[in-house]
């Protein structure tokens, strides 16, 4: 009997642990969103290190790192109504998201840029939290003020590029953006700027202050027609369908 005390206190240490690790981990798999329109292959690095191939109506979770492949246009719809559209060759990370209709005190969107480039149009969090949003990126974090915007971010790692003939020139390194609707804030190290509806704006590295431009310097975001078409599930060309749609984990 001796022997048997020590052990239920050792088991009872263990299942609390568990306990402790479930909850931990349902926590932070807490689903942000999910894929409403996809034109190739999209893939999701997980918190767990795990990497999963997500497919139409596949659940986007607060953590996942998005990885957009060379001719992939995939847009996220948040559980807020707001839209994170990303463009073919992006790295994109869901920081942290919570959204409780009930409890606007507890509203947060972390999000980081890793590479690549985006739109993102506000949401129900934008209009009554716009002090919540963030997005990071390498050169400067942008804030919203009720928003549509789209931002690139040119790598100077990334091998200069020519331009045929009638097309946009190459973007320069750094963060370039535009503003469609309201109003962002761009911060970086060297300063703030805020950019209206109709501006273009540069950021060339951390430690530079974000400047206006005067016209479009080449920024192009130009996914298939059907991700402008109606609000519902849609496959864009070479998509997959919500008939073949799959969800494919690898570890």
């Amino acid at each position: 009997m001796k022997n048997l005390l020590p052990r239920c206190i050792a088991i009872k240490a263990l299942l609390f642990a568990a306990l402790l690790a479930f909850g931990g981990a349902a926590w932070a798999a807490q689903v942000a969103g999910v894929i409403t329109r996809l034109s190739g292959p999209l893939m999701a690095r997980k918190a767990d290190g795990s990497v999963k191939v997500l497919a139409l109506r596949s659940e986007v979770e607060s953590g996942d790192t998005l990885v957009s492949e060379k001719n992939t246009y995939a847009q996220i719809r948040f559980v807020d109504n707001s839209e994170i559209t990303l463009r073919p060759g992006t790295t994109f990370k869901v920081e942290d998201f919570s959204y409780d209709e009930g409890k606007p005190d507890a509203d947060k969107a972390s999000y980081q840029l890793v590479k690549g480039g985006l739109r993102s149009i506000t949401g129900l969090m934008g209009k009554r939290n716009k002090e919540k949003f963030s997005l990071k990126t390498p050169t400067a974090t942008i804030g919203i003020r009720g928003t549509t915007f789209i931002v690139q971010y040119v790598s100077p790692a990334e091998p200069a590029r020519g331009s045929a003939p009638g097309t946009p020139p190459a973007l320069p390194p750094g963060l370039h953006l535009s503003v469609s609707d309201g109003a962002i804030i761009v911060t970086s190290n060297g300063g703030a700027l805020g950019f209206q509806a109709g501006q273009f704006g540069y950021v060339p590295s951390i430690d530079q202050p974000p400047v206006i431009v005067p016209q479009n310097p080449g920024l192009q975001f130009a996914p298939p027609p059907s991700f402008e078409a109606g609000n519902g599930l849609a496959g864009g060309p070479g998509g997959a369908g919500p008939e073949n749609a799959v969800d494919c984990v690898v570890r």
